[in-house]
């Protein structure tokens, strides 16, 4: 039976830091759930950058369903966590179960893969303080105000904790987080 992998995410979640892991991670053999606030389509976003713009856009991207409400989930049944980013993290963080979820991981020190506005949820659990990240460059100060160390690089790595700042660093993040999986839970 392959390891289970949890990514939990939510409406105006950035589709490619949804999709690109979920679709990396079966290829490797583990399966993988995606849990949201409640069983339902997920409508994902497109951030993009355009000339002229201060920040990035945003457009509506995939659509995506939910295999588990926060609520089903049962951290001990995963080997480990993925959170996205784009604007979800931003109203998730305040949700009870999320929370719970997110705590049961790093108390038992379970790899967690985060990007670009996901570590908003880690830092909801104090799952950052004296820990080295990125994110999207835009959330250092949240960053530092959480405990952390942040560093403007494509992935960090600091234990079982990796992060990156947004999709375009995609290939390095999911390129560490697998050497961990691959060390901790091997699908093999």
């Amino acid at each position: 039976m392959a390891p289970k992998i949890l990514i939990v995410t939510g409406d105006a979640a950035e589709s490619l830091e949804v999709l690109y892991p979920y679709q990396r991670l079966r290829e490797e053999g583990y399966e993988v759930h995606i849990a949201a606030p409640a069983r339902k389509k997920l409508q994902f976003v497109v951030h993009d950058f355009e000339p002229g713009f201060d920040t990035y856009t945003e457009k509506p991207g995939y659509t995506w369903p939910a295999d588990l409400a926060f609520s089903e989930v049962e951290p001990s049944q995963y080997a480990a966590l993925v959170i996205p980013g784009g604007r979800a993290p931003e109203y998730l963080r305040n949700d009870l179960e999320l929370r719970k979820i997110l705590k049961a991981f790093f108390d038992s020190d379970k790899p967690v893969a985060q990007i670009c506005h996901g570590p908003l949820l880690t830092a909801a659990v104090d799952g950052l303080a004296g820990r080295r990240v990125t994110a999207y460059p835009a959330l250092e100060l949240d960053m530092q105000a959480a405990g952390a160390t942040f560093q403007d690089a494509e992935t960090v790595v600091d234990g079982t904790l990796v992060s990156a700042r947004a999709w375009p660093d995609h290939s390095a993040w999911m390129r560490e987080f697998l050497k961990i999986l691959h060390t901790k839970n091997p699908t093999t």
